[in-house]
């Protein structure tokens, strides 16, 4: 196995290689509105790394959200393109899962993931210790999270830490490398290859109006 990972749920742009043992190699980068800009050299740079090139990919995962459109849009259709184009098995998880096993050890009770959902809002999902989502992916404002007066991890948490009892130990944003160790390890609750909004894009097209 050789095995591309990355997600593009959150501003931070994740890519990993794992070559079915352990992962080889990572890259990184940062731009809410420059996931398009970002990802393809992410990739290149990760491959480099592991001394590998597209050819010899043999699997793609991606985080598949729930986030903003933009940047999920650029990370699914990328997977699905490297999919097609190389014949490789595609994989997709949700983007908090990704965030909870990275968490999972820090916890002996239930805690939450929650990121940035924009507009006052978070996307939030309740996971076990052992890192099992139980509830959700779902979108809401904090005060709802809150109220269930548990841990919070993630990007969400630190943006309303005046509301949420956020656990700033735990990392901010969903790993690749996280990711490519719970598919290449069989430990991934598996999606369709289609990004989780969980709301309507923010730029909807215009509707013309009907003549008079």
């Amino acid at each position: 196995m050789l095995l591309l990972a990355f997600d593009t749920a959150t501003p931070a742009i994740s890519v990993a290689v794992h070559d079915g043992s352990s992962v080889v190699a990572e890259a990184t980068g940062e731009g809410t509105m420059a996931h398009g800009e970002l990802l393809a050299p992410a990739i290149s740079e990760a491959l480099q790394r592991a001394g590998a090139t597209a050819a010899d990919l043999t699997d793609v995962a991606v985080g598949v959200g729930p986030g903003p459109f933009t940047g999920l849009r650029v990370g699914v259709v990328t997977a699905l393109t490297l999919g097609q184009t190389l014949g490789l098995t595609t994989h997709g998880v949700c983007s908090l899962d990704i965030l909870a096993s990275q968490a999972a050890s820090r916890f002996e009770t239930d805690f939450v993931v929650a990121t940035d959902a924009r507009r006052k809002e978070v996307y939030w999902g309740r996971f076990t210790a052992e890192g099992v989502r139980v509830t959700g992916p779902e979108v809401d404002f904090p005060e709802t999270v809150a109220a269930l007066g548990l841990p919070v991890v993630g990007r969400g948490g630190q943006l309303y830490a005046d509301r949420l009892d956020w656990f700033a130990e735990a990392p901010l944003d969903p790993s690749a490398a996280a990711l490519a160790t719970l598919v290449a390890g069989g430990g991934a609750v598996e999606l369709p290859l289609e990004p989780l909004y969980l709301r309507r894009p923010d730029a909807m097209p215009q509707v013309a109006p009907k003549p008079v």
